[in-house]
């Protein structure tokens, strides 16, 4: 897989990416050197797919950094887990804290990028991603809107369209919201879109033209 890139760049026969492909689309542009949070959910996977000698130092919420990619095999340490319970492996120079110094991390601006899931993203970069609102659904928030609101940029990977085929991409959330104006670019199984004050604007698409998006999508796409 070697999608294009650059504005409204279009790759209609590499698409919809699989999760995994997904992931080393967001692990491409992880700039070198950055503290990053991956969250519970597909997110995780962006840590198998950094490239070695980036730099990148992966936080976990439970108290970890420099984490390193899933563990698999001998390599399970049940003590040894990310966020999502997930057995991870460990890096050199690898490090744990208490959970109130892992949230001062995320809260006092230390991340520079966290990577999210979603059910919703505004055009304007609005979050939902801790419940649909939906009567006897389990709210499920955990440190997600400290992660909104304190990393520097905030990436969310998700499908662009719901089982019901609705996208996820919309003018205004109609879920509860996790954070306001936080997100800055979304990673879609179809297409990556940066958001912001300035709306939605299509970095690169998957499977999918960009003229096709556009009749999809209930937001202004700005594009080649």
């Amino acid at each position: 897989m070697s999608p294009t890139t650059g504005p409204a760049a279009e790759s209609p026969a590499a698409g919809p990416l699989t999760p995994d492909e997904l992931a080393a689309v967001v692990a491409r542009d992880i700039p070198e050197g950055s503290y990053v949070n991956l969250g519970i959910g597909r997110p995780t996977k962006v840590a198998d797919h950094l490239p070695d000698g980036s730099g990148v130092v992966l936080h976990t919420e439970n108290g970890m950094l420099n984490m390193g990619p899933a563990a698999t095999g001998d390599e399970i340490d049940p003590d040894l887990t990310n966020a999502g319970k997930v057995p991870v492996t460990e890096l050199p120079g690898a490090s744990y804290f208490h959970h109130a110094d892992s949230f001062a991390m995320m809260r006092g601006g230390h991340l520079d990028v966290c990577v999210l899931g979603a059910f919703q993203v505004s055009a304007t970069g609005d979050l939902a991603n801790w419940s649909t609102g939906a009567p006897g659904a389990i709210p499920a928030v955990g440190g997600a809107m400290d992660l909104a609101i304190g990393a520097k940029q905030v990436f969310v990977m998700m499908t662009l369209f719901d089982k019901q085929g609705r996208s996820k991409l919309v003018p205004a959330c109609t879920y509860p919201l996790t954070g306001v104006g936080c997100v800055s670019r979304v990673y879609t199984d179809v297409a990556v879109i940066d958001v912001g004050p300035d709306g939605a604007s299509v970095r690169e698409t998957f499977g999918i033209t960009l003229d096709e998006l556009r009749e999809r999508v209930p937001v202004p796409l700005k594009g080649a």
